[in-house]
C-alpha cells in the first residue's frame, strides 16, 4: 500500500478510483468521477468467498477502467489496529495479487455511523432501505475523504527554500 502522495502520483490521469468498504458479509463499492473530485455509491456485493469476491472486483475494475483502489481501514477510536483491521489488510494483499493497481488504505472510523445518521435523519429511509444503501454509501464516504485529501496535496504550497 502506498502513502497518499505516492498513490496520487501512481494514478493514470482521466480514470476513476474505486472505493471499497470491506465487511464480513458484503463489500460496499463506490466510484469517483474521472477528475477524482466526487465519490458516488456504486453497488454492494454479497461476499461469496475470496475467489469470487476478487473476480467480481476485477470485473468492475476492468469494466470501469479503474486506476486505483481506496480500501477503508477500520481502526479503533484510539487509532489502533485490531483484528478487523488486520483482516482488511489481508484482504488488501489478496486484492493486490489479483488486481495490480495502486492501493491506499483510508481510515474509515465512524463512516458507517455517519452514513446511518444521514440515512435516518435527513433521508428518512426505512431500516430495510438503509440496509441496502449503507455499505455502498459508507464506501462513498471513505472514498470522498481520500479524494479530498488527495486534492489538498496539490494545493499545499511547496516548502520554503533556504538561502545559503
Amino acid at each position: 500500500m502506498l502513502d497518499p502522495a505516492a498513490f496520487r502520483a501512481a494514478l493514470t490521469p482521466g480514470r476513476a478510483v474505486l472505493g471499497i468498504d470491506v465487511g464480513t458479509k458484503t463489500l460496499g463499492l463506490a466510484v469517483s468521477d474521472i477528475t477524482r473530485t466526487i465519490a458516488t455509491p456504486l453497488t454492494t456485493l454479497a461476499r461469496a468467498g475470496l475467489a469470487r469476491d476478487l473476480a467480481s472486483l476485477a470485473g468492475i475494475v476492468a469494466e470501469r477502467e479503474i486506476t486505483g483502489l481506496v480500501i477503508g481501514l477500520p481502526l479503533g477510536l484510539d487509532g489502533r489496529q485490531g483484528p478487523r483491521a488486520q483482516a482488511v489488510r489481508q484482504f488488501g494483499r489478496d486484492v493486490r495479487q489479483r488486481i495490480p493497481l495502486p492501493c491506499l488504505y483510508w481510515d474509515e472510523r465512524l463512516s458507517t455511523a455517519a452514513v446511518e445518521r444521514v440515512l435516518i435523519g435527513e433521508a428518512d429511509l426505512s431500516r430495510k432501505r438503509r440496509r441496502a444503501l449503507v455499505d455502498r454509501s459508507a464506501a462513498a464516504y471513505i472514498l470522498q475523504g481520500a479524494l479530498d485529501a488527495l486534492a489538498n496535496l496539490s494545493s499545499r504550497p511547496p516548502p520554503p527554500t533556504q538561502r545559503q
